[in-house]
């Protein structure tokens, strides 16, 4: 979202594959933050993502403990809390978690990884 967001690398595999995706409230945050940070309004981003079939989900009391048990493997490589809050969730639906990070390929995980550059 944060490629898609501010035009980079990849942006056109994010808006490719948007249609039924979904993000962490966590990601979501992130993403809010970080167009707030840039001057962008974010009134009404949620629903203009929503309109494009993105759901945002909860991030669960289960995602929390399986995002607590990915820093073991992922410390090393820098992931963050951001970064294991969208792989906790990719794990429960069992989906593939999308980055344009190439560390989150170093290290396994149980999620598929799909980069989009």
């Amino acid at each position: 979202m944060l490629a898609l967001l501010q035009a980079e690398s990849g942006a056109d595999e994010v808006e490719r594959i948007l249609d039924g995706s979904a993000l962490s409230a966590v990601n979501w945050s992130e993403v809010v933050q970080t167009a707030a940070g840039h001057g962008v309004q974010t009134r009404g981003m949620r629903a203009e993502l929503e309109a494009l079939n993105v759901a945002i989900l909860p991030f669960t009391a289960e995602d929390a403990e399986a995002a607590a048990a990915l820093w073991p493997a992922t410390r090393e490589h820098g992931l963050s809390l951001g970064d294991r809050a969208c792989l906790a969730l990719a794990g429960r639906l069992g989906a593939p978690a999308v980055t344009a990070d190439r560390a989150w390929t170093e290290v396994d995980v149980g999620v598929e990884v799909r980069l989009i550059r």
